[in-house]
């Protein structure tokens, strides 16, 4: 028998989170290898402005951040065009979510990144390999797998921060879950039920990196052993 009902509202929401995280992840990732480069550029004009921007964002509560890029989005778009346009509640979640992963994703990026040894660099470029093919063969393999352990952690926070865009009016898992607690007057149930799914997603989650860590392992072992050929 199919959902109905209540139980159908709380699967559509949580299909609403996870959707909201992966692209606050995806979107994220891309912010962080950008702020992790401007961080690590040796010119000024691109170093400081960019180190001003992480601490900003890791200074201020998740909340806040949600609410300046929602309230702030529209007032930036009336001064720039002089009309009033409503940016949707899922678009400004996943801007602030994204750019509150990356400013903190960012700092494991670039941990990971120094953590390969310069003679990785020095050999490929002795072996005549293209820096970009290097990096990319070489060197971000290997900065993986030191990066996916704090990266999982952060996704983790990243997907119990989706709540925070209920304030906003998406109906995610926990906006869905007050909504049916209010209107059934059975609290305990339904906020136990969002928070099994939680659970559920986050297990799920953590055997997807166990198989991507095994990958990139193998991957890393086999760089070894052609470097020690």
């Amino acid at each position: 028998m199919g959902l109905t009902g209540y139980s159908l509202s709380l699967v559509q929401a949580s299909w609403m989170t996870v959707q909201l995280a992966v692209v606050s992840l995806l979107v994220g990732l891309v912010l962080a290898v950008i702020f992790a480069s401007g961080e690590m550029a040796r010119l000024a004009v691109v170093k400081w402005p960019t180190t001003l921007l992480v601490t900003l964002l890791r200074g201020l509560p998740e909340l806040l951040v949600v609410l300046f890029i929602y309230f702030g989005s529209t007032q930036v778009l009336f001064l720039l065009t002089g009309d009033f346009i409503e940016v949707s509640p899922f678009l400004s979640g996943v801007v602030a979510l994204s750019l509150i992963f990356a400013s903190y994703a960012s700092q494991t990026l670039r941990g990971a990144l120094k953590a390969v040894g310069r003679g990785q660099r020095e050999a490929a470029s002795a072996l005549g390999i293209a820096k970009s093919h290097a990096f990319f063969r070489i060197v971000l393999p290997q900065a993986i797998r030191h990066a996916l352990p704090g990266l999982t952690n952060q996704w983790l926070v990243l997907l119990k921060d989706t709540a925070l865009v209920s304030l906003i009016g998406v109906t995610d898992l926990l906006k869905q879950a007050q909504l049916t607690s209010a209107a059934t007057h059975e609290a305990f149930t339904w906020y136990a039920t969002a928070a099994a799914i939680y659970l559920l997603i986050t297990l799920i989650t953590q055997r997807l990196v166990k198989v991507i860590d095994k990958k990139f392992s193998i991957q890393g072992m086999s760089i070894s052993e052609g470097g020690k050929a």
